[in-house]
């Protein structure tokens, strides 16, 4: 064993405790696949990362991303909080417009936006409709009616996310989903805020307004059904898929957690081609592990 640094970071919000943590050993040189996955299982949180010198020339640094029970490609509140804690360590980025991330799908670039960083939304591995059947199935899980499900779409960027919207945030915020019978589905759920839009068509939102969509997520847990406060992937995807759609602006802020007495805010920007979804990040524990 060896003493590391080490944080723990709050991602999707500028307040403390109020977005999703995330742990970080910022020096993951020597352990196995399994001591990573140990350690994490004992933080007892969503994610943790591991840091190490890239092997890819343009790459800033390399990070392993485990979650219990296994190894993620990405995903996206580590990449925020663990290029949050890099930085903060005095990493020193190679280029000037970019922090440049070496994970399991190659590398991702990520960008300052002010005092909140933000990735580059990765492809999307499928896309389109989901199926009627499993439209059904889920109105039936998520406890609403079908006619309450006026769009959706598959969000697979890697977790094989399954997109719906409601009607408004409110019903997004009401949901008390079956585990029973949304067993073994990744499920992101969204609605407009109330005065953002007309079903079908989500204008600009208004000025002074905090947030314009509601997103909650639910995946399989070691225990059921469990929900992620805040979601980096999914809110990836999601953009992808109503932004390309129309359903929302070029830019636009999600709130995401209010249901678990969170308040993340993920901020959502099209320049280009490229979706960046962006968040502040605050760190709430520094110092050593033994590992």
């Amino acid at each position: 064993m060896a003493v590391r640094p080490f944080k723990q970071v709050d991602v999707f919000t500028a307040t403390a405790y109020k977005g999703n943590p995330l742990a970080v050993v910022l020096d993951g040189a020597g352990l196995s696949a399994d001591d990573m996955q140990q350690f994490t299982n004992w933080t007892n949180l969503s994610e943790c990362t591991f840091v190490l010198p890239p092997t890819h020339a343009d790459a800033d640094y390399r990070v392993h991303i485990f979650c219990p029970g296994r190894e993620l490609p990405f995903a996206g509140h580590p990449t925020l909080g663990t290029c949050h804690a890099w930085l903060q360590a005095e990493g020193k980025p190679k280029h000037a417009q970019f922090i440049v991330q070496e994970c399991g799908v190659g590398l991702v670039r990520i960008r300052r936006d002010g005092d909140r960083l933000a990735f580059a939304a990765p492809a999307l591995v499928r896309s389109g409709p989901l199926d009627e059947p499993e439209v059904a199935l889920i109105a039936q899980g998520l406890g609403v009616d079908r006619n309450d499900i006026i769009a959706h779409s598959w969000c697979d960027n890697g977790p094989g996310w399954r997109g719906v919207m409601l009607k408004s945030a409110g019903q997004v915020l009401a949901l008390k989903p079956n585990g029973a019978i949304l067993a073994g589905l990744f499920i992101g759920v969204t609605g407009p805020q109330m005065g953002f839009g007309k079903v079908g068509v989500i204008a600009p939102r208004d000025a002074g307004a905090d947030t314009a969509f509601e997103v909650r997520a639910f995946f399989p847990g070691n225990n059921g059904l469990a929900e992620d406060p805040v979601t980096g992937s999914l809110n990836a995807a999601l953009a992808q898929w109503l932004i390309g759609a129309g359903l929302a602006p070029k830019h636009y802020v999600a709130a995401q957690g209010a249901a678990l007495g969170r308040a993340g805010r993920v901020h959502v920007q099209q320049d280009g081609a490229d979706i960046w979804i962006g968040g502040a990040s605050v760190t709430c524990i520094d110092g050593l592990v033994t590992l």
